[in-house]
């Protein structure tokens, strides 16, 4: 693994506090929902992941997604993700929300509901069919992923009007499950082409009831979850991630302003903890290349931002301090945490960045997942 050196960044807003929802950060640095697959065979969190996790903590104040966790057995599909639907799931992601709490930090469950974006393979092991607005396949082929076959494309069914009531229903419950764990918030993905981007998404979403045919009813799954969700456990817990411009697992509306901005004003009825985007220039797992911005939604929404997208230290620094310096933003990285567990602390002091190592992060075991060392330093900074 190479390294990186940033600059310092210690006078940047990137270290000053910001509340969001309940807690209060004490720098504008976060960790990605990062997919990992060390769960097991049931979807229950692992002992390798409480470290994972509270490594990632140790500089205090600061504001952990969770990766990718299921709200409900039949809203899965890829082997050794997590869940957090029955009472083993709950018990185990406490462990590990109770290890980042001591460490001074905070975490927020990103719940991650697959739809068509399903290994068909891992579905049908475990009993059930994938599901989303409309019955239209991705278009994409798949490698060898998430436990199944290499080539497999998932044929999936259209939802039926209870079947998506049951959906959001159990949306609310794994958020209320969330909160049982201890986790301070809960974040709704809305983005990477996953269940509720495959409603918002003309190129799946082909319904012609109340959640099809017009920019409102393609809005209306997402809205209906984060109310339900919002009702479960307050505004001031629940968050919503979108990737407007993404066109990872098949996705790439014709209007993505409108329809993005439709469904963000009308998300801003409520105070949520924030809004999370994903840059245009990142597409799934992809780095590209765009002249596409985030400008619309920064007007559709008033409140706390998080934005994703390969940021490093400079561009994170540039846009909490010159883009948008009258904005409450914060920075969140998801490879340059998973490679260096102290990140905010080797930025402000513009110390050496570890590479990650990409043959490694869905691979299993410790190797590329809590082997990261901490930089020199940085211990003995916790004592002072």
């Amino acid at each position: 693994m190479g390294s990186i050196t940033p600059t310092p960044s210690s006078q940047s807003r990137l270290f000053q506090p910001l509340k969001i929802g309940n807690v209060t950060v004490t720098h504008r640095i976060a960790m990605a929902p990062l997919t990992r697959y060390r769960a097991s065979d049931a979807h229950v969190p692992t002992e390798m992941m409480v470290k994972y996790y509270s490594q990632r903590a140790a500089n205090r104040g600061t504001l952990i997604i969770s990766e990718g966790t299921y709200p409900s057995p039949l809203q899965g599909g890829l082997a050794n993700a997590p869940g957090i639907y029955n009472r083993e799931q709950i018990e185990a992601w406490k462990k590990i929300v109770d290890a980042v709490h001591a460490r001074g930090s905070f975490i927020f469950s990103q719940l991650w509901a697959l739809g068509r974006a399903a290994n068909p393979d891992v579905a049908a092991r475990e009993g059930f069919v994938p599901k989303t607005s409309s019955a239209v396949a991705d278009s994409g082929e798949k490698g060898d992923w998430g436990g199944g076959t290499a080539g497999a494309v998932v044929i999936p069914e259209a939802m039926t009007r209870e079947e998506i009531r049951q959906t959001v229903a159990d949306y609310a419950a794994a958020a209320r499950n969330a909160m049982e764990a201890g986790f301070d918030g809960v974040e709704v993905h809305g983005a990477n082409g996953y269940l509720v981007d495959q409603f918002l998404q003309d190129t799946v979403n082909q319904r012609t009831d109340e959640y099809g045919g017009s920019v409102e009813n393609r809005s209306r799954f997402v809205i209906d979850v984060v109310d339900a969700v919002v009702e479960a456990v307050g505004a001031e817990r629940t968050a919503v991630r979108f990737s407007p411009f993404s066109t990872f697992g098949g996705m790439g509306m014709k209007d993505v302003e409108v329809q993005m901005g439709d469904a963000i004003r009308k998300l801003g009825k409520h105070d949520l903890a924030y809004l999370h985007l994903i840059e245009p220039r990142v597409s799934g797992i992809f780095d590209i290349e765009t002249k596409q911005t985030l400008d619309f939604a920064y007007e559709a929404w008033k409140g706390t931002v998080l934005v994703a997208g390969g940021h490093t230290s400079e561009t994170a620094r540039k846009l909490v301090d010159e883009e948008r310096p009258d904005r409450d933003i914060v920075v969140v990285f998801g490879r340059r945490f998973l490679a260096n567990p102290d990140l905010p602390y080797r930025i402000r002091e513009g110390k050496e960045l570890t590479q990650w190592s990409r043959p490694t992060f869905y691979q299993g075991g410790a190797k590329g997942y809590t082997d990261y060392e901490y930089s020199e330093g940085f211990e003995a900074s916790l004592e002072r």
